[in-house]
């Protein structure tokens, strides 16, 4: 493959995220959007710092991470057994390289894990469960269980253990980011808590590849809703796949959630190419997203 751009070309760095596909009620709607206009923020001046794509996308997710209004580190979902494990995925789109953790039960920041494995050498693109938590471990980012674990969700774990509804709203909150960097290079990261009271073990799309995020020369995707879905249909590259083919990075996103719902699945995909074109689409009621575009515009929303 060609390199997307001459050494001399001045490229405009471009960063999107998202905060979950789901319906936001109006009195949450605030939260979801200050948390997503800092965390883009926070990415962009990464690179307008000169920083890569891959940094950028770990920063911004690593500040949704810590606001607990989303379903990813702190404040997330509990699962059957009253704990949370946290997914991640990260991807370099000029290496295709990647780091991937599933059902990390001690750790705050699962994209940081994500990256370090992705950083290590010979190391496998994904570890789940015990192992991602031996990982932790290892790199000395581990963290007690404990404190992973809010009030507010406590509750709603209390709430299923006696068989009551907590899946209303349809309950999501998954975040991810996508950039393109001053050298022209692409990357996507996806951190999740995935769903409340989900099975212990049970892993969403958010950290396979393909399915949660994918980052290539061409494009970089990151994907939030039904998990299950998304993996049938291994949404991200799919909509990497359509943007290769020519498809404008908003016709794509479109295309692909339009397809996840032919499925009866629901979601939003954000999409960023190596043009700087970006693209995101969404089939819930809402989901906060905010961009920062190569004119150095920030828009964000939580409606379509």
């Amino acid at each position: 493959m060609t390199s997307n751009h001459s050494s001399h070309e001045s490229i405009k760095p471009v960063i999107i995220v998202h905060g979950g596909a789901w319906s936001i009620p109006d009195s949450l709607k605030l939260r979801h959007l200050n948390g997503v206009t800092k965390a883009v923020k926070a990415g962009y001046q990464i690179l307008v710092e000169h920083g890569s794509a891959l940094d950028a996308v770990e920063r911004a997710v690593v500040c949704m991470e810590e606001d607990p209004i989303f379903d990813a580190g702190v404040g997330s979902f509990l699962n059957e057994e009253g704990y949370v494990e946290l997914d991640a995925l990260i991807m370099d789109g000029n290496t295709l390289n990647a780091g991937a953790i599933g059902a990390v039960s001690n750790c705050r920041n699962p994209i940081i894990l994500a990256r370090m494995l992705l950083e290590e050498d010979n190391s496998p693109i994904m570890l789940v469960g015990q192992g991602a938590d031996k990982f932790a471990e290892k790199m000395k980012i581990n963290t007690d269980p404990k404190d992973l674990i809010i009030p507010r969700e406590q509750k709603r774990w209390e709430k299923g253990n006696k068989g009551e509804d907590i899946f209303s709203p349809n309950t999501s909150g998954t975040v991810g980011a996508v950039a393109l960097d001053e050298k022209g290079h692409l990357a996507s990261a996806t951190s999740t808590g995935g769903s409340p009271y989900k099975m212990v073990g049970r892993l969403g799309d958010s950290p396979i590849i393909g399915s949660g995020g994918y980052a290539s020369e061409v494009a970089a995707v990151s994907s939030t809703g039904h998990g299950e879905s998304f993996m049938k249909l291994n949404a991200a590259k799919l909509a990497t796949d359509l943007i290769e083919q020519g498809y404008p990075p908003q016709d794509a996103a479109k295309a692909v959630i339009e397809k996840i719902s032919d499925i009866n699945g629901y979601g939003g995909i954000i999409t960023v190419d190596r043009l700087g074109r970006i693209g995101y689409f969404f089939s819930t009621t809402r989901m906060a997203y905010a961009y920062i575009s190569k004119e150095g515009k920030l828009v964000s929303g939580i409606d379509m």
